[in-house]
C-alpha cells in the first residue's frame, strides 16, 4: 500500500531517486567514510524533515538516495540542502579530504546530480539501491 504524506494543503506521494557523485570520481566512499556520508544525509533530515530519505547507500565513488520531497520544496533545493550540509560535515570529520579539494576550493560532491522519478516499481529501485558495491566492477544494472 502506498503511503501518503500530508501537509497543511497538500497531500502527496513522490519518490526521487537521487545520485550523487563524488568530485573526479575519487572512490572515497569506501568504509568508515561511506558509512558516515549515509549517517551525515540521514542527520541533515532531522534538520529538514520534510524531506525524508527512504533509502540510502553506497558505491565507491557514488551516493543513491531514494527519497520523498515534498512539492513546495524544488528538488533542486533539497538536493543542495543535502550535498552542501553533507559535505561540511564530511570535510570537518575527515579532514583530508580538505586537503584532497583545496586546490579547487569546492566541494566535495560533483556539481551535478541524477534524478529519475517514474512510475517504476518502487521495490526495485529499492533493491538497486541496497545492492549497491555488491555487484562486479562493472556497471551495475537495474532490471525492471
Amino acid at each position: 500500500m502506498e503511503e501518503y504524506r500530508r501537509q497543511a494543503h497538500c497531500t502527496y506521494h513522490t519518490r526521487y531517486h537521487l545520485v550523487f557523485v563524488t568530485k573526479y570520481r575519487r572512490n572515497v566512499l569506501r568504509g568508515s567514510l561511506g558509512e558516515y556520508a549515509k549517517a551525515v544525509l540521514l542527520n541533515v533530515t532531522r534538520t529538514y524533515p520534510d524531506i525524508e530519505i527512504l533509502e540510502i547507500n553506497t558505491d565507491e565513488d557514488h551516493i543513491h538516495i531514494l527519497a520523498s520531497i515534498p512539492p513546495r520544496v524544488s528538488v533542486s533545493d533539497a538536493v543542495r540542502l543535502l550535498k552542501t550540509n553533507s559535505a561540511r560535515a564530511m570535510k570537518k570529520r575527515f579532514p583530508f579530504l580538505s586537503k584532497m579539494y583545496e586546490h579547487e576550493n569546492l566541494g566535495f560532491w560533483s556539481d551535478g546530480y541524477f534524478i529519475s522519478t517514474s512510475d517504476h516499481d518502487e521495490r526495485a529501485v529499492r533493491r538497486y539501491i541496497q545492492r549497491q558495491g555488491q555487484e562486479d566492477k562493472g556497471q551495475a544494472k537495474l532490471v525492471w
